[in-house]
């Protein structure tokens, strides 16, 4: 699972002249299992001192060098000064606000507040993360994420010739759509990568750290056998060619690429939920594919009780060591049954416990539900992705079948130590709902992100360096998880970044610089302040630099024509000055240092 922390600590930030949105108070955090422990001793620095545990569980040897960088795990309450701590909400409601309905380009709102588009599309926004003080708080601590559908769901917009509402945006979702080449680990699950180069889109003394985890590959014919459970959406709602009638399509796009070990079981929901087809060898063909041939819209929409039955068909079915999955396949609308999360995310906690995991895959456009089918698969232990086309349910059923049903690691956990020796400021760039409490990345109670064979995970920061910073080491980067392939053992891999690593951007590779252009592509449709001068212009100019590099990479070149798209869409905005940001800008809280802070946060120079 991937947690559903909506930071509310910076939504100034995302919409600069708003009040500071309220946050509420932090969850208590579970108590530390045994398993927790503090950084390894390989990792020294004077001022922290350890907060949890020592393991009783054996992990690998360090692997790097001693160097200055931070021993403990800090207290989750400390952050940028002189702003509030960020607080963790509960999880969002899936209800459309009562507000005036904003236009899709219009600002976000505060965390955790659901909004809808003139069509009832329902998103939430998690704010924008801010630049944290590395003295303060020099950990950044994320939970892994693989889904893609953030970005589907723009591509949809764009072809449609609409901008997609910036609540809609998660970056960390536009980064992992993409292919970056990275290398296959030597050994184990995965390989850590990093790059360490000056900002392309930022200020001139800013530079951007990618950090980018590959799993390992699983060849289609030494995946292990699956057991699916489909269950499938026949509401009204579904009643359109984009919706049921492409969910046939992709399900038995599905079926021919499995084996005849596999099994497949269907159940269907509307008003009520019944089974269609009991689970049935993919060796019998004829039979699955009539079940999905027979698939008619009727009723209401009682997600509840579809995914309640079809948990139990999958718990009749469970074989131990198999892949056990449901998959969902709905527009994620709820309107019969508990249709709050909570009941439907607590019964999906429970089953992905007993090991069966969830996908959840999106279609559809006007009234979908991206909030819900997202929190699905996250307490469900798997992935969500959106699937606006044949082409993309052939790219997720089909090319990366394997990685979709195949899991080579729970609970994975990523975290970077900044060294504030040298690293003044840093900025993650989206997971803000994937936040995890720095002491909570060697608790390994605490639920992470699950990760897919041959999946990749890219994470990108801002950094600004002390000024007389020239030498040492920036950052380390620790990769926590349980490797299914032994036994759910938990190991950890770190890497170090060195200042010696930084690299003109002349030299970046096209990877590095199609990762690049795709965060700025969303942190400009997400309306963040930090890419408040961003050009959609110089987005294409250098996704085409990428291109070049892997001329036969449609999805790059795709990218390029959906940047320039939006470019034509794009309202032109008249950029404030900081000054009169700042002036703008509200207190609410009542926080010293306002105005230098906010200086500060946007790059400036304080006020003496």
């Amino acid at each position: 699972m991937r947690p559903m922390r909506g930071l509310c600590a910076f939504t100034l930030l995302t919409l600069a002249v708003s009040p500071l949105a309220s946050c509420g108070p932090a969850p208590t955090s579970p108590t530390p299992s045994p398993s927790a422990t503090a950084l390894p001793s390989d990792f020294p620095f004077p001022s922290a001192t350890p907060t949890t545990a020592p393991s009783a569980m054996p992990t690998p040897a360090p692997t790097a060098t001693a160097t200055s960088i931070p021993t403990a795990l800090p207290s989750a309450s400390a952050t940028a000064s002189p702003m509030a701590s960020p607080s963790a909400s509960a999880l969002p409601s899936v209800s459309p606000s009562s507000s005036p309905v904003p236009s899709p380009s219009a600002g976000p709102v505060g965390p955790d507040q659901v909004t809808r588009d003139s069509r009832q599309n329902f998103f939430t926004n998690y704010g924008v993360n801010p630049f944290v003080e590395a003295a303060t708080d020099p950990f950044s601590t994320f939970a892994a994420d693989v889904d893609t559908a953030s970005y589907t769901l723009a591509r949809g917009y764009l072809n449609a010739n609409q901008l997609p509402p910036q609540n809609s945006v998660r970056t960390e979702e536009y980064l992992n759509y993409f292919n970056y080449h990275y290398g296959q680990p030597l050994t184990g699950a995965f390989a850590i990568h990093t790059d360490l180069i000056p900002s392309y889109f930022g200020e001139a003394d800013t530079k951007l750290l990618r950090v980018g985890i590959q799993g390992k590959e699983v060849l289609d014919k030494d995946r292990q056998d699956a057991v699916l459970t489909f269950v499938i959406d026949v509401s009204g709602s579904m009643n359109q060619a984009n919706r049921l009638e492409l969910v046939k399509r992709s399900l038995r796009l599905m079926v021919d690429q499995l084996r005849p070990t596999d099994k497949i079981g269907i159940v269907i929901y509307g008003t009520d939920a019944r089974s269609i087809l009991a689970h049935t060898s993919v060796s019998d063909k004829n039979a699955i594919l009539s079940a999905i041939d027979s698939l008619r819209p009727e009723g209401s929409t009682n997600a509840e009780a579809g995914l309640t039955l079809a948990y139990q068909e999958a718990s009749k079915a469970l074989r131990p060591g198999l892949i056990n999955r449901v998959i969902l396949c709905s527009d994620g609308v709820a309107n019969v049954g508990d249709t709050g999360p909570e009941a439907i995310l607590s019964k999906i906690k429970q089953n992905s416990e007993a090991g069966i995991t969830l996908t959840t895959l999106g279609f559809g456009m006007g009234d979908y539900n991206d909030t819900l089918m997202e929190q699905l698969a996250n307490q469900g232990d798997g992935s969500y992705a959106y699937i606006d086309t044949f082409e993309e349910a052939q790219r997720v059923l089909v090319t990366q079948l394997t990685s979709t049903l195949q899991i080579i690691a729970k609970d994975v956990k990523i975290q970077v130590a900044f060294n504030p020796e040298l690293v003044d400021q840093y900025r993650l760039l989206g997971y803000e709902n994937r936040d995890v409490a720095d002491d909570d990345f060697r608790n390994d109670t605490v639920d992470a992100g699950e990760v897919g064979a041959n999946h990749s995970v890219t994470a990108l920061y801002e950094v600004r360096f002390k000024p007389e910073a020239s030498t040492g080491e920036v950052a380390k980067v620790y990769l926590r998880y349980a490797d299914v392939a032994d036994a759910n053992r938990v190991k950890e891999l770190n890497k170090a970044v060195q200042a010696s690593d930084l690299k003109a951007f002349s030299n970046a590779d096209g990877s590095l610089r199609l990762a690049v252009s795709v965060a700025e592509f969303a942190e400009i449709l997400r309306g963040s302040i930090f890419a408040r001068e961003g050009k959609l212009s110089q987005v294409v100019e250098l996704a085409r630099t990428a291109q070049n590099a892997y001329p036969s990479d449609t999805l790059i070149s795709e990218f390029s024509t959906l940047a320039q798209k939006a470019a034509a869409l794009q309202q032109p905005t008249t950029v404030k000055s900081l000054d009169a940001i700042v002036a703008e800008s509200k207190n609410d809280k009542n926080l010293p240092a306002w105005q230098n802070f906010l200086l500060k946060q946007l790059g400036g120079k304080a006020v003496q």
